[in-house]
């Protein structure tokens, strides 16, 4: 056992987020830490890596063990190689004082105490494994794709890419109990797939948190479900998860009511005793004690919670009354360059009403170049873009509501785009599971979740024939996802989607789009079925 959070308690805002939890880590654990947004798995992270203490409890951390976690956006002076080359400090203090032992030697004088004293030093980088240093951090940063970024200054790097150069810090730290937070949010498809062989060879301990159910399929042999304050168990990856839960559930609720049953009975006969009783002449004390003795068999009996077989989740349908011509998009020898970068070079698309077509490929091919052309937000370099009759899109970015200001109210926000009364305003958004006064709260004190609901509340509401979705699960929690999957199942129009996300492309995309060196390979079928077709 590495570490132990033991009857933890945390009260965040004044709101007890959980109390009496307790959670063990062992030896190569690979632990996938599940829950609701807003359950408290970050904060729970945060606890074992002491950024905040806790208002009850115990956390016991194995005498010399190291957690790594990446807590927020590093920030750092300097090149991204020297950023990196800190995971190595010791390494790095031996390695200076070798190159100071090197000049020393030119002396003839201090040759011979100098290397003496630099055979020790070098026997002891070699063996704490300084000769594959940099190997590692080749490894790692082509695994992670950021091999490019090396010799760039830190504070020029875009959040996603500072997130990235973080984790590659963590993982080259090498620590005892790796805690990864939605490592996969900002990874290509290839540096997923990397993630999960280098999660998967690692000889430490990993906990997870992830809403991307085919990576947890791939790398955890354990799941922690975090529901109502609570850490329940499982064996197995994601999948036996979600089954074996939906069985203990359904057992439970079994149960529950048994017990119901059982207790219904119980005051029936208590109070038939009483009746007896009391019509007895002179009344009957034999049947009161029998009575009392029952009601306090009743009392010392275990009461069992109902199970929330079906936990709220948000109501979502997308409408279109109005469909699109038969031809909605098409690009021609679209050739399109930033500079001297060319992005697209003759690349060729064309959708038809009620296709499903995935886009994907490395960050940086183009992806989302080829969105904003779509939406006429950008114009090519040179080729054509053609959008057909009818066409009403909707787009869903990465960061949705980047347009709104960080002060404007949610409902005032929701309701500059449909036009409908306040009382009407908080129905829509309490079946997005925005409930009460929390309709009021500003833009800026959304979470990724919540404001990815509020553009999805947006969108059922306006006749959209044309779904454009860049990355839409990178905020969702499960049952969202879920419900976002069965919602675009029933759409009538048509959709075009970026992701990254495999569980989503496999369920809802039987068309796959591979963008390489500028053009597009389309194949018929999901991304786990047209795959082997490209190599990036």
């Amino acid at each position: 056992m590495i570490v132990t959070l033991k009857d933890a308690k945390k009260i965040l805002g004044g709101d007890v987020i959980f109390e009496n939890l307790t959670l063990e880590i062992n030896q190569q654990d690979r632990i996938g830490l599940v829950g609701r947004n807003g359950s408290g798995k970050t904060t729970i992270f945060k606890l074992l890596a002491k950024i905040e203490p806790l208002d009850e409890g115990h956390l016991f951390i194995k005498k010399d063990a190291r957690i790594g976690y990446l807590a927020q956006i590093p920030t750092y002076e300097g090149p991204v190689i020297h950023y990196l080359q800190e995971s190595f400090k010791t390494l790095m203090d031996l390695k200076q004082q070798m190159t100071a032992l090197e000049a020393k030697m030119l002396d003839p004088e201090q040759f011979e105490r100098t290397m003496t004293r630099y055979g020790d030093i070098q026997e002891q980088f070699t063996r704490l494994g300084g000769y594959e240093m940099d190997s590692k951090i080749d490894r790692v940063t082509h695994g992670l794709a950021i091999h490019n970024l090396l010799d760039l200054p830190f504070s020029t790097l875009s959040g996603g890419e500072k997130t990235k150069v973080g984790l590659a810090r963590v993982l080259l730290e090498e620590p005892d109990v790796l805690l990864l937070d939605e490592p996969t949010n900002h990874l290509d498809l290839p540096s997923i797939e990397w993630l999960e062989s280098y999660v998967n060879e690692y000889s430490g301990a990993c906990c997870i948190i992830s809403h991307d159910r085919h990576f947890l399929d791939q790398v955890v042999t354990k799941i922690a479900d975090l529901e109502s304050g609570e850490i329940t168990l499982y064996k197995g990856n994601y999948s036996s998860f979600v089954q074996e839960k939906e069985e203990r559930l359904l057992a439970e609720f079994k149960a529950y009511q048994e017990q119901q049953k059982k207790i219904k009975k119980m005051r029936e006969a208590i109070k038939r005793l009483r009746q007896w009783a009391n019509q007895a002449n002179p009344p009957n004390e034999k049947l009161f004690k029998r009575a009392k003795h029952m009601e306090r068999a009743l009392e010392r009996m275990e009461k069992l919670n109902k199970p929330l077989l079906d936990p709220k989740k948000m109501a979502l349908s997308f409408q279109s009354e109005q469909r699109s011509g038969k031809d909605v998009v098409r690009l021609t020898d679209v050739h399109k360059e930033y500079g001297s970068n060319k992005v697209l070079e003759g690349l060729k698309l064309h959708i038809r009403f009620q296709d499903r077509l995935a886009i994907v490929g490395p960050n940086g091919s183009g992806k989302s170049t080829i969105l904003r052309l779509i939406m006429e937000t950008e114009t090519p370099t040179s080729g054509k873009v053609e959008i057909g009759s009818q066409v009403q899109i909707g787009y869903l970015s990465q960061q949705p509501l980047q347009d709104a200001k960080p002060n404007t109210k949610l409902i005032d926000y929701f309701r500059s785009y449909i036009r409908v009364t306040e009382g009407q305003a908080r129905q829509i958004l309490a079946r997005f599971m925005f409930y009460g006064y929390s309709v009021f709260r500003s833009i800026r004190q959304l979470s990724g979740g919540e404001r990815m609901r509020l553009k999805l509340a947006i969108f059922m509401h306006q006749d959209l024939n044309l779904l454009i979705l860049d990355e839409p699960t990178n905020h969702l929690d499960v049952e969202s996802q879920e419900v976002l999957e069965d919602a675009l199942a029933k759409f009538t129009g048509t959709v075009i989607c970026v992701s990254h996300d495999r569980f989503f492309l496999n369920q809802c995309f039987p068309e796959t789009a591979y963008l390489s060196k500028g053009k597009l390979h389309r194949f018929f079928g999901t991304y786990e079925e047209t795959k082997h077709h490209v190599a990036f």
